[in-house]
Formats: C-alpha cells, structure tokens, sequence
C-alpha cells in the first residue's frame, strides 16, 4: 500500500478530527445552560471519527488520525495560552498551563485507548466496539481533563492560576450532595458524551456501510 494511497484515504479523517477539535476550542468558549459549554457538544465526535477509521482502515490508520487530532489540539492550545483576557484590573491567559496540560493528556489518553479498546472487540457484534470503545475513552477522558484542570489537589502544576471558581462547593447539579463545582461540571460533560456515544451508533453504521460498499 503506497504512501500516496494512505494520505488519500486518510485525509478525510484526518480533516474531520482537525475540525472537531478546532470547533470544540472555540466552542468551550461559550456556555449552554449552568453545567455546559457548547464545545460539549462537538468535542464527543471525535470518537466517531476515530472509530470509522478504526473499522474501514484498520487501528493503525485510526492512531494517525488521534495524532493528528492531537498535533491540531496543542496548537490551540498554544495559540489560547497566548490571547489574554480582561479581568478586573488584571489579565490572563484564555488558555492556562492546566487546562493545555489536561486538555492534551485526555485527548491522547482516551483517543488511544479507544483505538486499542476497539481492536480488541472489532470481531463482535457491530455496535460493541464503537459503544464499548467510545463510552470507556470518554469516562477516562472526562476524569483526566477535569481532574489536571481543576483540582485542588494539583494546584502545584501552576501555582499562579486561581481556580478558586472551580472549587467553590456547591450542590451536584444543583440538586445533589455538596461537591466542587468542576465535579458537576464534569458530570455533565460526562453524561452528555454517553448520550452521544448512543445516539452515533447510526451515523457509525451509516458512514461504514458507504465506506466500505
């Protein structure tokens, strides 16, 4: 199989995952109700993307995509950390040190163990690998991001970035227990990414059967 062959069909995922993660970048800007941002809804795609690969191309050629995903996410990441933002008196990056930092590891950790997760079932029934795959990457992905991002507990990895707003207890959804405010955050980010994995079930379907007709 030439290299030519391998960008060519590679491209159009490779392309679509550039696109999902620039959108979410964008979109984690601008908030959806108390517990969400729009990025929430576009982030979770991702996996859709890495899976059809995963199905019609083989492991490999999904790993690349993930890569590339990535590679697209640092330079947001890099561009975010320079825009800075007006506070009271003061300014700051839009983009800080914890949530580059968390923000990478939980793309490239969940993406590949999606991919590995996927090889593993790809003989079972059609649905199991996608679901199955999707609804693990997205739990570790969910508890990476918010963990490195907002935790009290690594404050250290950026001593200067006040992520009091985060920890301020407040009830679980506005309903539950006292928690943190990133840990009802976090659940919503991780409930919609479950909904998700189900409901691209039949756009997954769908783009395999055109893929490989």
């Amino acid at each position: 199989m030439t290299q030519s062959f391998l960008f060519r069909s590679h491209l159009p995922g490779i392309l679509a995952m550039a696109a999902i993660v620039v959108a979410s970048n964008i979109l984690v800007q601008f908030l959806l109700g108390n517990w969400l941002t729009w990025g929430a809804l576009t982030y979770p795609l991702a996996f859709l993307v890495t899976d059809v690969m995963n199905r019609v191309y083989g492991a490999a050629a999904a790993r690349r995509v993930v890569w590339a995903g990535f590679a697209v996410g640092v330079t947001c990441s890099l561009i975010g950390t320079q825009i800075l933002l007006q506070g009271d008196g003061y300014s700051f990056p839009a983009v800080t040190l914890r949530v580059a930092l968390g923000s990478g590891l939980a793309f490239l950790s969940a993406q590949m163990l999606d991919v590995a997760l996927f090889d593993r079932l790809r003989d079972g029934a059609w649905w199991r690998a996608p679901l199955a795959s999707t609804l693990v990457g997205s739990t570790l992905d969910t508890a990476l991001f918010f963990t490195i991002a907002f935790s009290a507990t690594l404050s250290f990895i950026e001593p200067g970035n006040d992520t009091s707003w985060a920890t301020e207890a407040l009830p679980l959804l506005g309903l539950g227990p006292m928690v943190p405010l990133w840990v009802s955050l976090a659940v919503a980010d991780w409930s919609v990414k479950l909904a998700l994995a189900l409901l691209a079930l039949a756009p997954f379907r769908a783009i395999v059967r055109r893929l490989t007709a």
